[in-house]
């Protein structure tokens, strides 16, 4: 199939398509006047990267994990690959410290809010905090 075959199949523009395989996710071959040639298996894979994606995986995490998924009917299912685990907990660390900082951030933003607020209506009841 031809890239627009893939787009249409898997919701993903031709444009993404590209990328994935700038980033080494994608393979295609190429047919001798240049247009990229996708195969059934490249649809689960587009899957794969976009799941992989939504877990907050960076795309060269994925270009290391990606051989070591397979799907098991409509899921996307890890296999034994060495060095899958360790990277998994690595990132999950990762985005765990990003999300502490992020809380930071609210709680800082949130007391500046409310000091903002009490600056133009001394009489306004504080902000909710949210967390």
């Amino acid at each position: 199939m031809k890239i627009g075959d893939l787009a249409r199949e898997t919701g993903v523009s031709r444009r993404l398509l590209r990328y994935y395989e700038e980033q080494g996710l994608l393979r295609p071959r190429r047919l001798p006047n240049g247009y990229r040639e996708y195969t059934e298996a490249d649809v689960a894979g587009v899957r794969h990267i976009r799941a992989m994606l939504a877990a907050g995986l960076p795309t060269a995490v994925i270009a290391r994990l990606l051989d070591c998924v397979h799907d098991d009917g409509e899921r996307m299912v890890p296999t034994g690959c060495p060095g899958m685990v360790t990277d998994l907990r690595h990132e999950q660390q990762r985005i765990a410290a990003e999300i502490d900082r992020l809380r930071t951030s609210q709680q800082a933003l949130d007391t500046m809010l409310t000091s903002a607020l009490r600056q133009r209506d001394p009489h306004s009841a504080p902000a909710s905090n949210r967390s």
